[in-house]
Order: C-alpha cells, then sequence, then structure tokens
C-alpha cells in the first residue's frame, strides 16, 4: 500500500467516524463530550475483522472470531455515558471481546479492567490493546460472573451480556457510590438496561430502557 492510498484510508475512516458521531451518537442522545471524544478517538476498524472493516462506523454489532460479536457503537457509548465516569475511576468490564469497548473506557476512566471467558479473545485483545498504547487496561481470562475480585472495590462495572439477574459478586465488588449497567432479562428475548448505584450500602435500580445482548455465560448467569 502507498502513502497515498494510507491517506486515502484515513480519510475515509476519519469521515466516517465523524457520520458516526453526528447520526448515530448524537442524535440518538449521547451528550456527554468526554464520552463523544473517545467515541471519536478509537480507530473501531482496528478492533473488527479486516473483511468488515468497511463496516467498522455502521450503527450495528459485527462478528468477531470464535463465533462472538463487538457492540454497536450507539450501545457502547451509552453504557459508557451511563456509567456516569469522570475521570478518577477504577472499572469493570465483564466481556472484553474484541477490546473496543475497553479502549473506550480507558479514555474515560483512570484503570479498565476487563474479563473475558474465552482465552483467544482475550489474547487478541491484550495484543491489540498493547499495540495501541491503551495502556491503563488489564485482561483477564476467566468466569466473567465472578468479576476480578483481586482488583476490588471497583467504582463502575459495565456488562456487554444479558444477565438473569445481578450477580452477587458484582455487588460486593463494588465501590460505595459506584455504579453498576447490565441487561437483565431473558436469555434470548432482550433485556432491560439496568444501572444500580450503591448507596449507604443500599442499591438504587434504575431502568434505561430495552437492549439486546448474547446471554452472561458463567457460574452467576446462564448455562453454557
Amino acid at each position: 500500500m502507498t502513502n497515498s492510498d494510507e491517506h486515502s484510508e484515513t480519510d475515509i475512516y476519519s469521515h466516517a467516524r465523524e457520520r458516526m458521531l453526528r447520526e448515530h451518537l448524537r442524535e440518538r442522545g449521547i451528550t456527554d463530550a468526554r464520552v463523544l471524544h473517545a467515541m471519536r478517538s478509537v480507530p473501531r476498524e482496528e478492533f473488527v475483522t479486516p473483511d468488515n472493516k468497511r463496516y467498522a462506523y455502521n450503527d450495528c454489532a459485527l462478528p468477531i472470531d470464535c463465533q462472538q460479536t463487538i457492540s454497536q457503537p450507539y450501545t457502547v457509548a451509552f453504557m459508557c455515558q451511563a456509567a456516569q465516569l469522570t475521570g478518577s475511576e477504577k472499572v469493570l468490564e465483564i466481556g472484553c471481546g474484541s477490546g473496543y469497548g475497553a479502549a473506550v473506557l480507558s479514555l474515560l476512566a483512570r484503570e479498565v479492567h476487563t474479563i473475558e471467558r474465552i482465552p483467544e479473545l482475550a489474547e487478541q485483545a491484550r495484543v491489540k490493546l498493547d499495540r495501541l498504547g491503551y495502556n491503563n487496561v488489564h485482561v483477564y481470562t476467566d468466569d466473567g460472573t465472578l468479576g476480578v475480585p483481586q482488583a476490588a472495590p471497583f467504582d463502575a462495572i459495565i456488562v456487554t451480556a444479558g444477565a438473569k439477574e445481578l450477580p452477587q459478586p458484582y455487588v460486593d465488588q463494588l465501590n460505595e457510590g459506584g455504579r453498576i449497567i447490565i441487561p437483565i432479562g431473558g436469555e434470548y428475548t432482550g433485556q432491560t438496561m439496568c444501572r444500580f448505584t450503591l448507596r449507604q450500602g443500599l442499591l438504587d435500580e434504575e431502568n434505561l430502557g430495552g437492549f439486546a445482548f448474547v446471554p452472561l455465560i458463567g457460574e452467576f448467569g446462564w448455562d453454557r
């Protein structure tokens, strides 16, 4: 590829990214300036398969390796905005996948811990995040429903798969004032996005609307 081709490809992605911000995020209620800046800064084309790069900024989920998907940009931005991050937080992400969500979170929080149950995906994400310079992200391979107790407590926990109920380990690993953003509902029939906030030892629950996610699999989730 020549330098001219590289510049042309960069321009194509840059324009597609701006269109994503304008049409898929701002117009649908993403107003947090820090979230919009992070979504503009992270190159989603680096986190999809080569044959899907042309669709990187379409507002849809895309297939990645191991029969998994990368969430649509709006969903990533919505969950980040719901977490109400200011930049000083330690965040836990459940479901690392390609690493895209962790990359976005890395620009919004002080420290990101992300867990993936599929070893191949976890290693790919770790290598990619390191290569792209997201140095405040720590990747783990394990049952995501258990959280990461050795790194707790967390100021926010973002769960990128649909749970049947709120896993107790997440509550146990949450800081006072912390938020859990998690879709809860049927295994394949869609879920309600919930925000749980820990205040004086009690959880406040908010309904943030309907979404559809793959099942959260593990000891405190759905069976494999």
